[in-house]
Formats: C-alpha cells, structure tokens, sequence
C-alpha cells in the first residue's frame, strides 16, 4: 500500500511540475508566479523589456534602442489571468 501511495504521488508531482512551465519559460495558472513582473496576452508580439510606471501602466518596448510604448490596451496585468503569460519585465527578449 505504501508503494503504491509513493508512486501516485511522483506521478502527482511530475504533472504539476509539468504544468508549472512551457518550453518558453512561462508559467502556467495556479502555481506560484515564479517572479514574474507582469503577465501577458501577446497581442503585441515579443517585446525586449518593459516596466510598471508611476502611473500603473505598463510600458514596453520592441528591441533595444527603441522607445517605449505604453500599453493602453490592458495586454499586460499585475495577475494571472485565462490567455496571460508570466514575463519578466526588466531585460531580454519574450
């Protein structure tokens, strides 16, 4: 009975670990945020970095050099929500 409680449990662990990422590093629902920034829907496409402003708005730009654009259409929240990702806002690409 022991064997099989400790085999059902790896096999718990395993899909929760599973879930916990994708191949791109970001997270999945339900999990801890694993320090993420912000949280994502792609509809901009990748970006290379951003950040929250003053003013709770998340700002972000498309490559190094460029300005940064302030995302006036709610693609980019403080929490998880159904089609977001987790990213992290300072450095590298998404």
């Amino acid at each position: 009975m022991k064997s099989l409680a400790f085999t059902l449990s790896i096999a718990s662990l395993s899909v929760a670990l599973s879930s916990c990422t994708s191949p791109n590093g970001a997270g999945a629902g339900g999990f801890a945020s694993l320090g993420y920034d912000a949280y994502y829907d792609d509809a901009y496409g990748p970006f290379y970095d951003g950040y929250w402003g003053d003013d709770g708005s998340f700002y972000y730009r498309g490559d190094t050099g460029r300005p940064f654009i302030r995302d006036g259409g709610g693609h980019f929240r403080h929490g998880a929500a159904s089609g977001f990702h987790g990213v992290r806002a300072s450095g590298g690409r998404r």
